[in-house]
Formats: structure tokens, C-alpha cells, sequence
């Protein structure tokens, strides 16, 4: 098999078809891309695969686990402690603040002779209580270094580079002449080729779905309490006439959106790219829900002991 592999190979790079350009563009891609391409196959033909095992599409997969949890995994940990800090330690300071700010705030009016209906003077009190509760926030996220904005973006930030360079090579080496057109994989005839049942872009946008769609499973049953009431506060504004944005919502339908453009999209990329997509949106699927139950487990064990201890206090 290695000697078939490194035949493919030889005949791939003796017959790449050559094209005029800039000697100093030429110099870059020969250190970027065509690097990475060569290197793909070089390991290719290098792991001791079984027989059975097709070599590129094993090897794709290999390598799309292998980087997620050398490079994602770190950050979404890192994510997920920020985030804990921001539940655990900030907001509870926050709920202790709020009934002293709130009469800082009713004292204030009082004091300035703020004037209106009855309504009127209440979402006057609000607004300003949000505000102070808001910068107070702020200030505790910065100190506790868990500020919402950066736990999120710094996962997609760092996955982004390696999705779209990988996608790259893949990409490139799918094209004429190239070993991938000798292997199929599942419902790909060749791995140069576009999937012509379009089932593993539809698994793509499924598991994509399934990312979204999950995201309450693993929840505490205070928490699920607590998305009640808040939803029922919301039904309210909404009865009184209120506009309520719910930017949650807005984002898991633009998620859902993305979903349906992913299938789309990868009905139209060769195989190998598919593969690594597919591959990726799995992994990453396990991922999140191995951490949310993991998450789930540490949170049942945290109210269990604090319900013991106050079991203990009473008594």
C-alpha cells in the first residue's frame, strides 16, 4: 500500500500542470499551500494503515481530530472556565447589589422630585437601575477577566484559521491531476468529486442543526426555572404592548439559516472537502456535549452539597 501511495503521489507531482507566475508568488505558495499538500500525502503514505482502510480519507479524518484537539479544545476549555467565573463569581455580586441600588436609585428620584404617572416614575427607576447594574458588570467581568464578548469570539477566532486552511489544501489537492480521483469513501465516488447523493452534506447541515437545536439539554433545573420566568416576564411586556428583543432567539435562527447554507454550499465542494467539514462538525458536536453534561454534572453536585449544607445550618 505505501509503495501504491507514494506511485499516486509521484504521478500527481510529475504531471501537475505548470503555470506562469511571479517568481516571488510562485516562492509563497510553494511554502504555504503546495507544502501543506505535499505533506498531506506525505503522511498519507506514511501511516500504517490497514489494507482496508482507505489511505486519504482515513488520513483526513485523522487529521481533522487530531487538530481540534491539539488546537480547539484548549480554547473552548479556556471558554468554558471564563464563562463559569462569569456565572459563579460576578453575577452573584451582581444579585446581591441589586435591591441597594435599586433603593440608592427610589432615593435619588426622590431627592431630584422626578414627576409622572405611576408607570412612568417605575420604568424611569428601571432604566437607571439597569444602568448602574450594567456598568457595575462590566467592571467585574474586566476584574474577574470573563468578559461574554471574548469567551466567545476567541473559540471562533481560533478555529477559523485552521477550518479554512485545511479546506484550502484539500481543495487543492482535489484538483486534476490529483491521487484523490483513484478513492471512494461512503457515497463518494471519488474524493475529487462532489457528492453526487448529497448525503454527507446533508449530514453536515443536520449535525449543524443538531449543535444548535441541543444547546438546552443540559441544563440545571434552576436554570430551566429561571428561562420560565423569564419568558413569562417577556409574555407579559409582549401583552402589554411592549417590543421585547430576544437576541437568543435571533442568533439560533440565524444559526438554523446557516445550517440549510452549509448543505448548500457543500453540494458544491469536492469530496475530500466534505469529508473534512463533516468530520469537524461531528467532532465538534461530541465536543460541546461531552462539556455541557460534564458542566451539568459539576453544577447538580455544587447544589447538592450547598442544599446539604443548608440542611446542616437549619438543623
Amino acid at each position: 500500500m505505501l509503495a501504491h501511495c507514494s506511485a499516486r503521489r509521484a504521478a500527481y507531482v510529475i504531471h501537475r500542470p505548470c503555470r506562469a507566475v511571479h517568481p516571488h508568488s510562485l516562492q509563497r505558495r510553494t511554502l504555504t499551500v503546495e507544502s501543506f499538500t505535499n505533506g498531506f500525502l506525505d503522511l498519507a503514505a506514511a501511516l500504517p494503515l490497514p489494507p482496508s482502510l482507505p489511505p486519504y480519507s482515513t488520513t483526513i479524518i485523522i487529521c481533522t481530530v487530531v487538530s481540534r484537539l491539539i488546537w480547539t479544545v484548549p480554547f473552548s476549555i479556556w471558554a468554558k472556565r471564563r464563562q463559569r467565573r462569569a456565572e459563579e463569581e460576578v453575577m452573584p455580586i451582581i444579585n446581591t447589589l441589586k435591591p441597594g441600588v435599586s433603593k440608592l436609585v427610589l432615593a435619588e428620584m426622590q431627592k431630584i422630585g422626578v414627576r409622572g404617572t405611576k408607570d412612568q416614575i417605575q420604568a424611569a427607576h428601571a432604566k437607571r437601575v439597569k444602568q448602574l447594574l450594567t456598568t457595575r458588570r462590566k467592571q467585574l467581568f474586566s476584574e474577574y477577566r470573563c468578559s461574554p464578548g471574548l469567551t466567545m469570539a476567541i473559540p471562533l477566532i481560533t478555529q477559523l484559521p485552521l477550518f479554512m486552511g485545511f479546506s484550502i489544501v484539500l481543495n487543492r489537492l482535489s484538483q486534476a491531476p490529483t491521487p484523490f480521483d483513484s478513492e471512494s469513501f461512503l457515497t463518494l465516488s471519488t474524493l475529487a468529486h462532489t457528492d453526487p447523493t448529497a448525503t454527507l452534506p446533508i449530514a453536515l447541515g443536520l449535525i449543524t442543526l443538531a449543535n444548535v437545536e441541543s444547546s438546552r439539554w443540559f441544563i440545571t433545573e434552576a436554570q430551566r426555572d429561571r428561562e420560565e420566568k423569564v419568558q413569562k416576564w417577556k409574555e407579559d411586556r409582549v401583552a402589554r404592548g411592549e417590543t421585547v428583543i430576544e437576541p437568543q432567539k435571533i442568533i439560533k435562527s440565524v444559526l438554523r439559516l446557516i445550517s440549510v447554507g452549509r448543505i448548500i454550499i457543500a453540494t458544491m465542494v469536492p469530496g475530500g472537502v466534505v469529508l473534512y467539514w463533516v468530520t469537524s462538525a461531528a467532532f465538534g458536536l461530541v465536543q460541546t456535549w461531552i462539556m455541557d453534561y460534564w458542566e451539568l454534572r459539576r453544577k447538580q453536585k455544587l447544589a447538592s452539597l450547598s442544599s446539604t449544607k443548608t440542611a446542616a445550618v437549619k438543623q
